[in-house]
């Protein structure tokens, strides 16, 4: 899809990739960009400094995100691109307190329900849309230290997969980023628990790959093309990526590993 004359709206808009996905598709030629986030000083703010609409909204709120997509659609007539990019990390395993868990899948996983669901029947009524939606290289492989990010995150690349296949005959495109490491405020320094993170890329980077994806509607895109070597050698031998996973987390630990 070219984004020239399209109407795109954005959550986690204010900040790391969707600041820069914002300002790249008003570079492209997009007719309106509608970006949403939590912070909304900060929304304001980018929305003032790019040239975008800015509309408060918590994704992990279904009304907010009803009222986001209203907006946008009573403005400017519909909704041709959804990119659902808010997400939320949380260290620990299956003792983080119940509280935190469901945090994080209401904003990881539910909230990219809510943004289909809200922009699924203008797209289907037109024949046309983009369901695009941010979740990690920790969702096909996995995050050392983080049992939800990575749970919600592997969620995240299911739903995309089942909207897929189930709206393709609707003509509607979807795609999901599953990025490494990128310089956010999620993710500021280098480093991290998904193997083989290396540097940090850019979200500017990140966005002349995810441009060139979206005109090629791929439906995975993966910014740090390693990942594609490392899903392979987990699907080719499952038992053999799982010993190397176990090793990764002993040294992160400082152990030695068995």
């Amino acid at each position: 899809m070219k984004l020239k004359g399209k109407v795109a709206v954005i959550t986690g808009g204010a900040s790391g990739i969707g600041r820069a996905t914002a300002e790249r598709f008003i570079a492209e030629g997009a007719q309106q960009v509608v970006i949403a986030d939590i912070n909304v000083a900060q929304l304001e703010q980018v929305a003032d400094e790019i040239g975008a609409l800015g509309v408060p909204a918590d994704v992990g709120k279904e009304e907010d995100i009803t009222s986001l997509v209203s907006t946008a659609e009573e403005r400017f007539g519909r909704v041709d691109v959804m990119f659902s990019n808010a997400g939320i990390g949380a260290a620990g395993g299956v003792d983080v307190a119940n509280e935190s868990w469901q945090h994080v899948w209401e904003v990881n996983v539910m909230g990219h329900i809510y943004a289909a669901r809200a922009v699924l029947p203008g797209m289907i009524a037109r024949g046309d849309g983009y369901l695009l939606s941010t979740s990690s290289a920790a969702g096909v492989l996995t995050q050392l230290g983080s049992a939800p990010y990575s749970v919600t995150k592997h969620a995240a690349v299911s739903l995309a997969e089942w909207l897929s296949i189930t709206h393709a005959h609707h003509g509607i495109k979807v795609s999901v980023l599953c990025p490494l490491a990128v310089r956010t405020a999620m993710n500021p320094g280098t480093g991290g628990g998904t193997p083989g993170q290396g540097e940090m890329m850019e979200p500017e980077e990140l966005c002349e790959i995810l441009i060139d994806a979206m005109d090629r509607e791929t439906f995975m895109i993966l910014p740090h093309p390693e990942v594609l070597t490392y899903m392979q050698r987990k699907t080719g031998d499952y038992d053999r990526w799982l010993n190397g996973m176990r090793r990764l987390h002993a040294r992160s630990l400082g152990l030695e590993p068995k």
